[in-house]
């Protein structure tokens, strides 16, 4: 069982940033992928980002590519988005989640691959 805590959401300018960070109970961190997804008002959920389990592949949304940056700390059990250039279209409640894998490669931005979810964090971005 993996409890994933998501925190750093908020209310912001547009061009403005922020950090997400998700934290993850457990001692099996380092054999997830993980990924971050968003939610906006009357749409479905959508990926945004995704890091493999060593860090040494990430996977981005065309839409977040050059300001959104996804980054783990196996150490830390935790995984992070940083959001740059911030635009009122990312508004959104955004939500990560961990995928089960044995492949230290492999990243997905497919949500029904993912297990684990947190319980979100709302960013709002005003213009």
């Amino acid at each position: 069982q993996v409890q994933l805590v998501e925190s750093g959401g908020g209310s912001v300018q547009a061009g403005g940033s922020l950090r997400l960070s998700c934290a993850a109970s457990g001692r099996t961190f380092s054999s997830y992928v993980m990924g971050w997804f968003r939610q906006a008002p009357g749409k479905e959920r959508e990926f945004v980002a995704a890091v493999s389990r060593s860090s040494g592949i990430t996977y981005y949304t065309d839409s977040v590519k050059g300001r959104f940056t996804i980054s783990r700390d196996n150490a830390k059990n935790t995984v992070y988005l940083q959001m740059n250039s911030l635009k009122p279209e990312d508004t959104a409640v955004y939500y990560c989640a961990a995928l089960i894998t044995t492949n230290i490669v492999y990243v997905s931005r497919r949500a029904s691959e993912y297990y684990y979810w947190g319980q979100g964090t709302q960013v709002t971005v005003s213009s």
